[in-house]
């Protein structure tokens, strides 16, 4: 697949990991539309790379349909990259009591069922598009975790909402196969996203030493990369690809 003259929707475009990968695309010729709850940044990032912005709830059924009609209005809508998505820390009981369950809720919603409502809607706009010379018509790159495998203390929201994006690779592959959509995940390790920029600089040196090689913090521009070659490479499908630089996360 060609990104040229493609339409791409990114989730959590406005910042990130999302934000490198939209740069990607427009960068490789593709109309990107993101799709984030940050406003002010979203339509900075769309102004930056003549793209659009949506504000988006990833979770919503009205929000999620209103990007996708967006998108399909610029052109060919040929891929989603789901990067929105939230990360609190909790333990499943601590000095406050018990991990608060709306807490739970809410990670599970945005990060797992935010991140099926995003490819439902997307898929069901490309089951209509004319087949690629490949026979494709659209590929999915959803974004999971090393947590989903080696998920930290404090870490059991989290963790389970990426486990859920892993376990849902395959059947979803399985069940697009006879429409010509492809459907990959992303399990990334320690990146240096705004959240983890935010923090102290021994803080970062701590975490990027604990990398194997290269020892260290993912980048933005990394990730993009690997979704380029998802969406080139016709044979990736149904699987997740761990892009962490051989980690295994400690407890903490």
């Amino acid at each position: 697949m060609q990104i040229k003259d493609k339409v791409f929707i990114v989730t959590g475009g406005a910042s990130g990991l999302g934000e490198g990968t939209a740069r990607m695309l427009a960068a490789e010729g593709g109309k990107v539309v993101i799709a984030d709850m940050q406003v002010d940044k979203g339509e900075a990032v769309a102004r930056d790379i003549g793209g659009a912005f949506v504000k988006c709830d990833v979770s919503s059924e009205a929000d999620g349909q209103a990007v996708v009609t967006k998108a399909s209005s610029l052109g060919k809508l040929m891929g989603l990259v789901n990067c929105a998505g939230i990360a609190p820390a909790e333990k499943t009981v601590g000095k406050g009591g018990a991990h608060k369950l709306d807490v739970y809720t809410r990670t599970i919603m945005v990060n797992l069922v935010g991140t099926f409502n995003m490819i439902r809607l997307a898929a069901d706009a490309m089951c209509k598009n004319e087949p690629e010379p490949t026979g494709e018509r659209g590929v999915l790159v959803s974004t999971a975790s090393v947590a989903a495998y080696d998920g930290q203390i404090g870490q059991a929201a989290y963790a389970a909402s990426k486990g859920g994006v892993v376990g849902m690779t395959l059947p979803i592959a399985r069940d697009l196969s006879r429409n010509g959509i492809r459907n990959m995940t992303i399990a990334p390790g320690i990146f240096g996203t705004p959240m983890l920029m935010g923090m102290p600089q021994e803080v970062q040196d701590a975490l990027a030493a604990m990398v194997p090689f290269p020892s260290r913090l993912g980048k933005p521009e990394d990730y993009a990369k690997l979704v380029k070659h998802i969406i080139e490479n016709d044979m990736l499908n149904g699987e997740v690809i761990r892009l962490d630089g051989a980690i295994r996360m400690a407890p903490k």
